[in-house]
């Protein structure tokens, strides 16, 4: 952990650091916040400006950190910012980037550091994804735009997650499986290897997914059956 006194002296060696602000004021948001706090610890990057959320928390802070208003204020910025979507739900999620319209605005890339990204992993990462502590990519990895990989998770060889797909804590996804848009995996949901699950579907908590799921449907259960679909 990088101490106050060294901190400061990189601090006045460095750029500055980039202005961020966490839309969700919920439980998401707060473990977001942390996740951007151990990644100053190991290298000063982030400066926090507040949370920004439609539904108003009760407290005008959290974690010492201002509310700073919704969505319509977040796009009337005046300066650049950072902007990060804590919202776990993948559709909740993707409704919030797609009102978020200021060219002022760009899409932060959160990986905590203590998984490894190194190159030759071949691992391509799209803007506003979440990469919490404990996750695991091997190789050849593709993660679309606002993929959520929350505490724990595993991702094979081969593997493709398409925008906004929502894995929850110790979710794991095998070898070239595919998960298309949208797609949500509950805590300790497994899909294997080269299973394809279609977009928005649900693979609800301790579910494995062994054979292709089509999509808009929730699955349940060891192997994961479809128990019903989805409204468009």
């Amino acid at each position: 952990m990088t101490s106050p006194l060294s901190l400061e002296k990189h601090m006045a060696n460095t750029s500055p650091l980039r202005p961020l602000a966490i839309f969700g004021a919920g439980g998401l948001g707060r473990e977001v916040l942390v996740l951007v706090h151990q990644i100053n610890e190991q290298q000063p990057t982030w400066q926090l400006m507040g949370f920004y959320d439609d539904a108003q928390p009760e407290a005008g802070t959290l974690h010492g950190l201002p509310y700073l208003g919704a969505a319509a204020d977040l796009n009337a910025v005046s300066e650049p910012l950072h902007v990060v979507v804590a919202m776990g739900n993948s559709r909740s999620r993707a409704a919030v980037v797609q009102r978020l319209t200021s060219r002022l605005l760009s899409f932060a890339t959160l990986i905590h550091p203590g998984v490894p990204c190194a190159p030759y992993q071949n691992v391509q990462i799209g803007a506003g994804c979440i990469i919490s502590q404990g996750c695991i990519l091997t190789t050849d990895i593709v993660l679309g735009q606002h993929v959520l990989l929350n505490l724990g998770c595993t991702i094979g060889h081969d593997a493709v997650l398409e925008d906004f797909c929502s894995l929850m804590p110790h979710a794991n996804v095998g070898g070239a499986a595919h998960l298309a848009q949208g797609v949500y995996l509950g805590t300790n949901a497994t899909v294997i290897n080269q299973v394809q699950v279609g977009a928005h579907t649900i693979v609800g908590a301790g579910a494995v997914a062994v054979r292709n799921l089509p999509a808009n449907c929730t699955a349940v259960g060891v192997p994961a059956q479809a128990i019903k679909q989805q409204a468009l």
